[in-house]
């Protein structure tokens, strides 16, 4: 037997069996009587079953109608719950929501937008991953992460980018350096011979640093390749070198003794985007999620600009 009864149906059934009135079911559910009438037969003709003994005087459920309301009862309330659970999720009431992101990105943007997020929604779980681009994607592809905030790249064509900000190049330099003293942007061309600090091969900070230099004919040769961004601040600091990072990351990277410039000539900024499953929408919660952290990083980027 098909079961092929509606949420409405169960309802008239259900205050016809608590009643045992079609005139007061009728009033209830705001029917006519022989509507309440032609719901019931319709109900007894899908179970083969009687549900209840009617006389002009009286309205008894069966034996079918007493295990059937039992039922219906049941299968209501079940119903009702999964309406009020979808609803919670729709309404951004419960869930989770898990992001990777950059180093450099986990350090600034998010923890403001986390906290925007949590104040707005506490009864939504929250989870953040610091990871440098591969992983970033590699979490996203296995679905450990509802989306990854990061650079781009060609190698995973078969992941949906969309890109949300643009972190332009400064380069840090020792207090004491003479280019420490300049307002007026650096040219690559000036610094590029410079004893440079910088982040290995593979993370979105080489790999544009390496693209701009190419740009001029120039390979980028870093005296020192580490991948921590406190452990670059440190060697600037000593004075041991310089380093070109997005602002983003320069932010995590300033300390006593590190002067920051700005690089132009070309301008170089690193694309930054949602990184997210193909043909797979987001959840209403990291929806919203989305929406803040695009709102700070639009605020960071036009602070950088000043």
């Amino acid at each position: 037997m098909k079961i092929n009864w509606t949420a409405n149906e169960l309802d008239v059934f259900l205050t016809l069996a608590e009643t045992l009135s079609f005139r007061r079911t009728a009033l209830q559910m705001h029917l006519s009587q022989s509507a309440v009438s032609g719901t019931v037969s319709r109900l007894e003709a899908l179970l083969a079953a009687r549900l209840f003994d009617r006389t002009t005087r009286a309205v008894q459920l069966t034996d079918a109608g007493r295990v059937f309301a039992e039922q219906a009862g049941f299968v209501r309330h079940q119903m009702d719950e999964a309406m009020r659970r979808v609803r919670e999720v729709a309404e951004v009431q419960v869930g989770r929501v898990a992001v990777a992101a950059l180093p450099s990105l986990a350090a600034t943007v998010v923890p403001l937008a986390f906290a925007r997020f949590a104040q707005a929604h506490p009864g939504v779980q929250l989870a953040l991953v610091d990871r440098l681009a591969d992983d970033a994607f590699e979490m996203v592809r296995a679905g450990r992460v509802d989306f990854a905030l990061t650079a781009a790249s060609p190698r995973y064509a078969d992941l949906d980018y969309k890109p949300l900000s643009a972190d332009a190049f400064v380069l840090l330099l020792p207090a004491g350096h003479p280019l420490a003293r300049g307002k007026a942007p650096l040219r690559w061309a000036d610094v590029a011979g410079l004893p440079h600090v910088s982040m290995p091969p593979g993370t979105s900070v080489r790999q544009y640093v390496d693209e701009v230099l190419l740009g001029h004919k120039m390979r980028f040769a870093p005296r020192y390749e580490v991948e921590h961004l406190a452990t670059i601040a440190a060697l600037v600091a000593a004075g041991v070198g310089v380093s070109a990072l997005p602002g983003l990351a320069a932010r995590v990277a300033q300390r006593p003794g590190v002067v920051q410039r700005r690089l132009g000539t070309p301008l170089l900024r690193r694309p930054i985007g949602l990184v997210s499953l193909r043909n797979r929408s987001l959840s209403p919660a990291a929806q919203q999620m989305v929406t803040l952290l695009r709102a700070e990083m639009e605020a960071a980027s036009l602070e950088g600009d000043r």
